[in-house]
């Protein structure tokens, strides 16, 4: 066979000293040959079809809603909400708060039944047993509680609905001097009274045991939420998308450019 000539098949074979000569550099034996990817012709290529995806509805509502509460302004009541905890605060809050979660069916079963046998025995006392401390839980039983000043630390999640709903709440807290906070969440703070959901959480009272911690929490969401100015007078919300913020960064470039002129002209 001459040198040069390529033997038939997909990929073609071409002498190394041949393909030195004319090229002037050493390449491989075998030539790439192009792909067509017409139809019935070669496979396509595999894509990520992530943006051509159907989501379910309740997919679709969850993301129109976060590019929604972005682009509008949001008002300060409404805006604080959105200020959590991040990860290691909101695991300590969480680690403090399932000591003292509330007692389950099968807890408090045995409790009357002990308290029952009690009275039969003759004991007219009012509890029987060391008095519970637990969680108190559910919207208006945390307002009354805070409204009597018996609350000393509130908890709320970010994703109540509605939100207006709850808004009066930290306003409340504030006015009443009750320390409060935010977490992620409402499904985190329903695994701490056996429900699924919950939308706020009050202590009353602590063990003497966690009274140090207790007290330093108390402390840090005072200087964080309590006496925060900026959470009474920041609005949030307002951020486009990036192409309407590259065309506003065009038109300023514009204005500016037109300011020179005039500046220029006079």
């Amino acid at each position: 066979m001459p040198k040069g000539k390529a033997t038939k098949g997909k990929s073609k074979v071409v002498s190394a000293g041949g393909n030195s000569k004319s090229s002037g550099s050493t390449s491989s034996l075998f030539k790439k040959t192009t792909r067509n990817f017409r139809i019935g012709a070669d496979i396509q290529p595999t894509k990520n079809l992530t943006r051509f995806v159907k989501w379910p509805k309740y997919v679709r509502i969850q993301r129109q809603k976060r590019i929604l509460m972005m682009r509008l302004k949001v008002p300060a009541p409404l805006h604080i909400f959105s200020q959590c905890l991040d990860r290691s605060q909101t695991a300590f809050l969480m680690k403090i708060l399932s000591k003292y979660a509330p007692e389950t069916r099968a807890q408090k079963k045995e409790r009357l039944q002990i308290e029952a046998e009690a009275r039969k025995g003759g004991d007219k006392s009012d509890h029987i047993g060391p008095k519970p401390c637990h969680i108190k839980y559910g919207m208006n039983h945390v307002t009354t509680l805070v409204e009597e000043g018996k609350a000393k630390l509130v908890v709320m999640c970010n994703d109540v609905e509605p939100i207006e709903m709850m808004a009066f709440l930290p306003a409340l807290c504030r006015s009443k001097g009750v320390p409060f906070c935010f977490i992620k969440g409402k499904h985190n703070l329903g695994k701490l009274v056996h429900l699924k959901t919950a939308t706020c959480l009050a202590m009353t009272e602590v063990r003497k045991e966690d009274a140090n911690d207790f007290s330093n929490l108390q402390k840090q969401y005072m200087n964080t939420y309590n006496d925060n100015v900026a959470h009474l007078r920041n609005a949030g919300g307002g951020i486009m998308g990036i192409k309407n913020q590259h065309m506003m960064r065009k038109r300023e470039k514009i204005r500016e450019i037109e300011e020179a002129k005039k500046a220029n002209m006079s």
